[in-house]
């Protein structure tokens, strides 16, 4: 995999940071309502980008011109959606207890809001190359928080990446702020990452991709002489527990279903369902022989990339290898270059147990079957498994109920719970958490996808016994903004 543009080198990238650092002023003193109308020029524009950037992106990525018109759209909503939220100013979370000189020691005037965190550095991702990469949602919920960006582009699509590069620029001109508050710098390898994560003028990381990777970031940032957040969601094998009721009265629904979702987009989303947990019985096989016949219906689709594709040949090679796993189903073969067949394979619980290779996500469409003998080794399996983005449940309320000891179990595991339902696709609101427990992010806090996703570029500053004069406009008495604040524990936007 090579990139058409050559690596920033040291001082090029010493050279864009200092620029950047000297523009970021100008970022940060935006209203917020200026701020937002920054964010939608932005999103209109990339609105405005045409058929030549799909069709560019499509000879870059495989990916059809379907997808690519969905993920543009999806992108643009995100920018707009984190603008109005931007607007509404509630992700600064203002706070004010006013002073009390009857107390004992007499009580200061305290405001506390967040502020900009600083220059953020991001890093675009393979499979998505608008919604998770040059103008992202990490970059949109940075800008929203008043951060620059520094944005490292994707090898994968460097070209692409350019031209939405120079779409974010033109917006920045149209609203007369400098460009420099955008960097954006190619490296086909690890070492320009590893160096702007290193840089003192990056104070936060926003990256989308491998455990490797992320995990490679989050190491570098925390050796740094300042230690800076990342903020990394690194993938997910997103387990499906198969309750026995809903099996029994739903087997062939679910299968197909999950047969649709294993198979979305050749596998490549990182809440691909890659294990499905259920327990041995007449519904087990009915549900198991029906997902084989759909996933043999499925036709083979090309990978993003060639090294994508080598990966997912080896590490599906590699879980095969394993003790007791047995090929259940494939997809259509392959017939050209960079073609992925979709593949199912079925395993014990008890053999799964006993081998954490197996445990591991196998990027692409490919899904492993786990057979519990006993509700014990349902039980075992989930307190077995790492964090993840999503844990789903097929379950009807008679399983809840008897399975009610597994919610928190499973619960503990993930970032977001899904029931009767598949974890692909991520609906962009506030109520959406993309992020879950170690290792599947770095920081099960926050997540990457809706609005509260501004909260990780901010930090949080108080003010005290400051005139009103000389407070930000959201800390001041008149409250010039309209921002919903906690004024002495009451939530109002009233003025003092």
């Amino acid at each position: 995999m090579t990139s058409h543009f050559p690596d920033a080198t040291p001082k090029e990238i010493a050279e864009a940071l200092q620029q950047m650092q000297a523009a970021a002023p100008a970022l940060a003193a935006t209203t917020l309502a200026q701020r937002a109308d920054l964010m939608y020029s932005i999103a209109d524009l990339l609105e405005q980008s045409g058929d030549a950037l799909l069709q560019l992106t499509m000879e870059e990525t495989h990916l059809p011109e379907a997808r690519l018109r969905g993920e543009r759209a999806r992108t643009v909503f995100q920018w707009r959606n984190y603008a109005d939220a931007c607007r509404r100013g509630d992700w600064l979370e203002v706070r004010i207890d006013t002073a009390d000189a009857g107390k004992t020691p007499p009580k200061p005037d305290l405001r506390k809001m967040n502020v900009p965190i600083g220059p953020v550095l991001v890093f675009g991702a393979s499979n998505f190359p608008y919604a998770y990469s040059t103008a992202g949602g990490d970059t949109a919920s940075a800008f929203a928080a008043g951060c620059p960006v520094v944005l490292k582009a994707h090898p994968a699509h460097a070209r692409t990446s350019e031209a939405v590069a120079a779409v974010v620029r033109q917006g920045l001109q149209k609203h007369g702020l400098p460009a420099e508050l955008f960097v954006h710098l190619h490296g086909s390898g690890t070492e320009v990452g590893q160096a702007l994560v290193k840089h003192p003028a990056i104070k936060a990381v926003g990256f989308t991709g491998s455990f490797a990777g992320g995990k490679a970031l989050f190491d570098a940032a925390n050796q740094r002489p300042e230690p800076i957040p990342v903020f990394a969601e690194m993938g997910s094998v997103n387990p499906v527990f198969l309750l026995p009721d809903k099996l029994a009265t739903d087997d062939t629904a679910v299968a197909q279903q999950y047969a649709a979702s294993i198979t979305l987009g050749v596998g490549q989303f990182c809440t691909n369902p890659g294990l499905l947990i259920g327990i041995a019985g007449e519904a087990f096989d009915v549900f198991a022989a029906t997902l084989s016949e759909a996933i043999g219906q499925v036709a083979a689709g090309a990978m993003l990339h060639q090294g994508i594709a080598d990966a997912f040949e080896k590490n599906k090679a590699q879980a095969l290898a394993q003790r007791g796993v047995q090929l259940w189903a494939n997809g259509q073969p392959g017939q050209r270059e960079l073609q992925a067949s979709a593949t199912i394979a079925l395993v014990s619980a008890a053999d799964f147990l006993q081998q954490p290779a197996l445990h591991h996500e196998v990027f692409g469409p490919f899904s492993l079957l786990i057979k519990c003998e006993e509700t014990a080794d349902m039980y075992a399996v989930a307190q077995a498994l790492e964090g993840q983005l999503t844990c789903s449940l097929m379950a009807t309320a008679a399983d809840l109920e008897t399975y009610a000891d597994l919610l928190p179990i499973v619960s503990s595991k993930c970032g977001r719970l899904v029931l009767n339902g598949v974890p692909t696709g991520v609906e962009v609101c506030q109520a959406m958490q993309h992020g879950g427990p170690y290792p599947a992010s770095t920081d099960s806090r926050f997540g990457s996808v809706g609005a509260d996703a501004i909260r990780r570029f901010c930090r949080p500053l108080a003010y005290q016994n400051w005139p009103d004069e000389y407070l930000p406009a959201a800390l001041q008495n008149s409250n010039p903004w309209q921002l919903w604040r906690s004024v002495n524990g009451t939530w109002n936007n009233e003025p003092l």
